[in-house]
């Protein structure tokens, strides 16, 4: 076998497989060393108990790249780079007039709506068909079926990605009962189901977790709680409302529970210095002086904790959802340290998840990103009409990050690539390849062996 030949063996071989659980139970290999074991003993079929679902907002290849870059260096591994399956997969949404066509940019909604249903749908639809008929959700199917359930974000949780779990509406920004104006058909004044936070209180998972508050606080129009607030209607609903990080500390497996730690999105891990016209000063990050806590990772490990405790009295586990929103809105915002730090906090939820999975080998974990965002490495002696700023790494290089997918001063945008998935247990190794986001409802959907 010829050097060349070697070499694309080994890349063959290293596209299968990223890394084994964790770096603890990994094999040490040299580089370019043979991983055909590893990934042959990470391939396994058949059902699994409980089901860890992350999403990274907005977290593209390039965002992964330049997290990894900044907190652990260019040769360093992020948890999610630990997963022994990974793959990519196709993000694109249909046009909600047409849906033969395709929406090559996806928004989280659509994108949500496909891992949550199976279905392609159109930008803003949250678990919809491009005609306006609801569609089963992963959540609602695991849930029907005996599992225990659990929505966690960094967002409102009226936000897409949460939403899609637990509501119908035509609009993603249907959120409260004050902010119906684009959903009459769903609006209880008309008959309907209700706001996003309504709907999510009637789905009734087992927890919630994320910002939204206000949301939450808003009156209820019509029904059995009017001139209530859906807060007063989740405590009717058996909920145990916490608010803060001693509540969440204190909150016990035997009530359903609904946390909301902060009035809209939960403040940002990191601060730093905002893209610009022709660049910044090479600087580094810093901690959020205003962060309020929780962290995602206490998010992650309560969630984890309350679904597994519940579960154990019963013969089903549990599904969890799990994102890590602000990666995208900082993105949005060409903000690099608001975006970093929320990948890095992201990265540590995806390792609570692994480390529960290694005592608990009936899990299936996937991590994945609903779309790919505007940031990218570029060259520093690179000229951007965009904007840019330069950091320095965990390397002690200097890395120029730039956003260009819109002018200054507007919100950059998201962007159509594929985006990477990776996962390990049950059902695992059908994420390998290129696949579709609506692919993910059956693979997840095959795990717990529900069927709609």
């Amino acid at each position: 076998m010829t050097s060349s030949s070697r070499l694309i063996r080994r890349g063959a071989i290293a596209a299968l497989a990223v890394g084994a659980l964790t770096a603890a139970a990994m094999p040490t290999f040299a580089s370019g060393g043979d991983r055909t074991d590893a990934v042959r003993s990470a391939i396994k079929g058949g059902k699994a108990r409980n089901v860890i679902l992350l999403i990274g907002d907005g977290m593209g290849d390039s965002e992964i790249t330049i997290a990894r870059n900044y907190a652990k260096g260019a040769a360093g591994r992020l948890a999610i780079d630990t997963l022994p399956l990974t793959g990519e997969y196709t993000t694109y949404a249909v046009n909600k007039s047409d849906p033969s066509k395709p929406d090559y940019v996806t928004d989280s909604a659509a994108s949500g709506t496909g891992w949550a249903t199976g279905r392609k749908s159109y930008n803003g639809a949250i678990s919809v068909t491009p005609d306006g008929k609801p569609q089963a959700t992963v959540l609602e199917l695991a849930k029907k079926a005996g599992f225990r359930t659990g929505d966690v974000s960094t967002a409102e949780l009226g936000d897409a990605t949460p939403a899609v779990l637990a509501a119908h509406v035509a609009d993603r920004s249907c959120q409260g009962p004050a902010d119906m104006a684009k959903c009459p058909q769903e609006d209880k004044v008309n008959g309907g189901p209700g706001s996003i936070a309504e709907q999510q209180v009637q789905t009734g998972a087992d927890v919630y977790f994320g910002g939204g508050k206000a949301r939450f606080a808003q009156t209820v129009k019509a029904g059995s709680f009017k001139g209530k607030t859906v807060l007063d209607q989740a405590a009717a609903a058996g909920y145990n409302v916490v608010t803060d990080a001693a509540g969440l500390a204190a909150a016990k497996p035997d009530k359903k529970v609904l946390g909301l730690f902060a009035d809209g999105n939960m403040p940002l891990e990191w601060t730093g210095p905002l893209a610009k016209v022709g660049g910044t000063d090479p600087a580094k990050c810093t901690p959020n002086a205003q962060f309020s806590g929780p962290h995602l990772r206490d998010l992650a490990n309560k969630a984890i904790g309350l679904l597994d405790a519940q579960s154990k009295k019963g013969k089903k586990g549990f599904f969890l959802q799990i994102e890590g929103a602000s990666i995208d809105k900082q993105d949005h915002a060409a903000n690099p340290c608001g975006q970093i730090g929320e990948n890095v906090e992201f990265d540590r939820a995806v390792q609570a998840s692994l480390d529960y999975a290694r005592h608990h080998k009936d899990t299936l974990v996937v991590v994945t990103a609903d779309h790919g965002h505007t940031s990218q490495i570029i060259p520093l002696e690179a000229q951007s009409p965009g904007q840019t700023a330069t950091l320095i790494t965990a390397d002690g290089s200097n890395m120029k990050i730039n956003y260009a997918t819109n002018t200054p001063g507007q919100s950059q945008e998201h962007t159509g690539t594929e985006v990477r998935i990776a996962a390990q247990g049950p059902q695992a190794a059908n994420v390998v390849g290129v696949t579709d986001q609506t692919d993910l409802f059956g693979t997840l959907t095959r795990a717990l062996d529900v069927r709609r």
